[in-house]
């Protein structure tokens, strides 16, 4: 968390020294996310809807026995949310691949901070949470990676019923 403040303040001046030509032009800070508030990629349709069942709770792991999610593979019940949690062997992510088009927008809306698209953040830190919301998102097997760990064949999947 340290980590994003630093890089926060860093782009917060970047921003401000930016100001203009001399005519002591305020700087527009709304595009700037204050701390511990969420912001997604923009999507052409779909709404976050919020979580109206269960959570469900995957563990990223990386350590002698190797990189993965425990449980690698989950199934829930549309309207679930699953949270993954950094534990170990950071940096970790969570990026959705192949999601059927009818359903890309409704999963995107529902992923705040996305480092790209269907792409969570990079957990640095131990028990740094990333939580999405399955509500109004189409049945079915979403498959997903870590970025940095797909060499080791970390992957797991999230099943909606």
């Amino acid at each position: 968390m340290r980590f994003k403040g630093v890089v926060l303040a860093g782009t917060f001046a970047a921003l401000s020294a930016c100001g203009g030509g001399g005519d002591n032009a305020a700087t527009d800070t709304s595009a700037v996310p204050a701390a511990g508030t969420t912001t997604g990629v923009a999507t052409a349709a779909g709404t976050a809807a919020p979580v109206t069942g269960a959570w469900h709770e995957v563990r990223m792991l990386g350590d002698e026995k190797g990189y993965r999610y425990e449980p690698a593979d989950v199934t829930i019940k549309a309207g679930d949310g699953v949270r993954w949690t950094m534990i170990s062997g950071a940096p970790h992510n969570s990026a959705f691949q192949n999601v059927p088009a009818d359903a890309k927008s409704q999963l995107s809306a529902n992923m705040p901070n996305q480092l790209t698209e269907l792409s969570s953040p990079l957990l640095l830190n131990a028990n740094e949470k990333y939580e999405v919301s399955f509500a109004n998102v189409k049945p079915g097997k979403y498959d997903y990676i870590c970025t940095p760990h797909l060499a080791n064949n970390m992957k797991g999947s999230v099943t909606v019923r």
